[in-house]
């Protein structure tokens, strides 16, 4: 059980130093919901930040899932888990390159909690800390400057090319009409080499170029995220379980408003993107029930229409009641990954994501959350987020779109691009 104190303060600003004063920390969780969802039944922070000097962390590596319940210990834990512990539930493999080197599973308890609401910080901390030491940290914070902006503008290299994309996507259609799948989520990636940034700058960057619910900043000693997800992929809320799976996209017009409400308006009238979206919940729907009490599993939402900076999004919701004595891990082994990401059937779909793809997605795919004392957590999607390994001076970033039988390959290509638009603007 972690001490608590809690102080009166601007949460923007706070937050915005916050993320420099972290910097020296080699393990990291920042979470920020940018406000969004006040009011909602299912908004858990307005920003969430677990911090530790130490290696008190699980790091998976083969068949040792199990023990991370040991490690959680009824304590407060921070962690991701990356798309390729897929190889670990089902019979899998991924032999694509990966120069990003993310651990399958990590987690970590913290020494230090940050939580923000209401003007007011709370700051958690182990017993090793004082009340003052406190104080220090909260000065220490607010009077932490922010960084010197970086004016390089690296090379961004394209790992499939616009034509071979489209080829691909041809073939992926095939597979769909010789009845193989009936969707596949296919991405590509793009990466700078030999390049050196400072992180938590670039994480600013993003956050306010593109401020999404489930954004997040995270670090593990040499390797970071930075991510400005607008996509849930598990939560649980006492025995409620809830699942807000995102497929379908369509760009905005920000100069022109009433346009923008008749592309919000094509977007819930397209057939296209309602197939993606109805087959991923059913998808979502079958998964839940394999823990559910018999007859819980609800779609509360179909279809929704969310608007964000750069696209709206078509979100839908699908809970659950748990049934008595289900952990974290057995709720990961029976949903990861979340079908989003996959396509339909869901083993399928992934098992041709690895004959397609060219590089393996680490944690691009996976998730990133907290879990409580309690076993409540909260889990989002990365999506729209760059990896980089400070190491080999490696960055990368991934986009994709959902293959179904009625894709046309060039709009498919245009929809990664959007996708790709406010990384590529902080970048260049």
């Amino acid at each position: 059980m972690l001490n608590k104190k809690t102080f009166t303060n601007n949460s923007k600003e706070f937050k915005n130093k916050l993320i420099y004063w972290i910097a020296k920390y080699p393990y990291v969780c920042y979470l920020d919901s940018n406000e969004y969802y006040n009011g909602s039944i299912y908004k858990n922070y307005e920003l969430f930040v677990g911090i530790s000097s130490k290696a008190n962390h699980f790091i998976e590596g083969h068949g040792g899932l199990n023990y991370l319940n040991k490690f959680l210990n009824c304590e407060w834990a921070f962690g991701f888990i990356c798309y390729d512990l897929k190889n670990e539930l089902e019979h899998l493999s991924s032999d694509n390159i990966d120069k990003v080197e993310m651990p399958l599973v990590h987690f970590f308890h913290p020494e230090l909690l940050f939580e923000m609401k209401d003007r007011e910080v709370v700051i958690h901390y182990r017993n090793n800390y004082s009340e003052h030491d406190i104080d220090v940290v909260f000065n220490e914070i607010n009077n932490t400057l922010p960084s010197a902006n970086e004016n390089s503008k690296p090379l961004i290299q394209q790992r499939v090319s616009k034509d071979d994309y489209i080829s691909t996507v041809k073939k992926i259609k095939q597979r769909i009409a010789l009845g193989d799948i009936y969707e596949m989520n296919y991405c590509m990636e793009f990466f700078i080499e030999d390049f050196e940034c400072n992180p938590y700058l670039m994480y600013v960057k993003l956050n306010a170029a593109s401020p999404m619910p489930f954004s997040c900043f995270y670090r593990m000693e040499d390797h970071y995220l930075m991510c400005a997800s607008p996509e849930r992929f598990l939560m649980k809320k006492g025995n409620k379980i809830i699942s807000q799976p995102i497929k379908g996209t369509f760009r905005r017009d920000l100069l022109n408003q009433g346009h923008d409400k008749i592309l919000k308006q094509q977007l819930f009238n397209d057939p296209k993107e309602k197939v993606e979206n109805v087959m991923i919940v059913d998808l979502v729907r079958n998964d839940l029930s394999r823990t559910a009490d018999k007859g819980t599993v609800k779609v509360e939402e179909l279809y929704g229409i969310y608007s964000f900076p750069q696209v709206h999004q078509m979100i839908s919701t699908i809970t659950s009641n748990a049934k008595e004595d289900i952990d974290f891990v057995e709720l990961i082994k029976t949903t990861f990954p979340m079908g989003s990401m996959t396509g339909a059937p869901k083993i399928g779909a992934m098992q041709l994501i690895e004959d397609y793809e060219k590089t393996k997605r680490g944690l691009y795919s996976g998730s990133v959350g907290y879990i409580t004392p309690d076993g409540d957590f909260d889990f989002n999607v990365v999506i729209r987020s760059i990896l980089y390994n400070a190491r080999n001076k490696y960055l990368s970033f991934m986009v994709g779109s959902a293959i179904t039988f009625d894709s046309i390959p060039e709009k498919e290509y245009e929809e990664c691009l959007l996708k790709a638009k406010a990384i590529m603007g902080i970048l260049s």
